[in-house]
């Protein structure tokens, strides 16, 4: 990523691959490659693999019922996947903190997820990331409303949402 690899950016990218998890190698390259993630090397069928297991391991940072228990299974990714960090100017595109060695795509993805994750939820608070209110809807979404209210991955279903209450009350 070129604006800020472990930030809001990855936070997104990780939320779009766990709701709709990619199904081909192909997919998962182009997903990254829509999000501006310098891929180095050959990805593998493997890559598609270790990023689908450590999607479900994000998830329950995503479900932790408490703040301490999301920091503490947020720091087992981490203690995992991520290494001291380092400056890298590897793409050419200016110089950049890397907390991570030259790896596969998916180690990389699981790097780049927590670490980012790790910084959107000190920097922005801990709730920040969260399932969708809305009664038949699980999706994920990561919180970067200015107030930190969000409630819903998408305003379609905060709006279908509120209309479901509105007809409920007038009922």
């Amino acid at each position: 990523m070129h604006i800020n690899p472990y930030g809001e950016e990855p936070v997104r990218l990780a939320c779009e691959l766990a709701n709709d998890p990619p199904n081909s190698l192909a997919q998962l390259r182009s997903r990254c490659a829509e999000a501006d993630l310098v891929v180095e090397g050959r990805p593998s069928r493997a890559d598609l693999e270790t990023t689908l297991r450590f999607l479900d391991a994000w998830l329950e940072v995503v479900d932790a019922p408490s703040d301490a228990a999301r920091a503490g299974r947020l720091n087992a990714l981490l203690a995992e996947h991520s290494e001291h960090p380092r400056l890298t100017n590897h793409a050419g595109d200016g110089w950049h903190v890397h907390y991570r060695g030259r790896r596969s795509l998916g180690s990389m993805l699981a790097v780049v997820v927590s670490v980012g994750t790790a910084m959107h939820l000190t920097a922005r608070g801990m709730h920040r990331l969260g399932r969708c209110g809305a009664t038949d809807c699980d999706r994920v979404y990561a919180d970067t409303s200015r107030n930190g209210q969000q409630a819903y991955c998408s305003p379609r279903c905060g709006s279908r949402s509120a209309v479901r209450r509105h007809r409920a009350r007038a009922s």
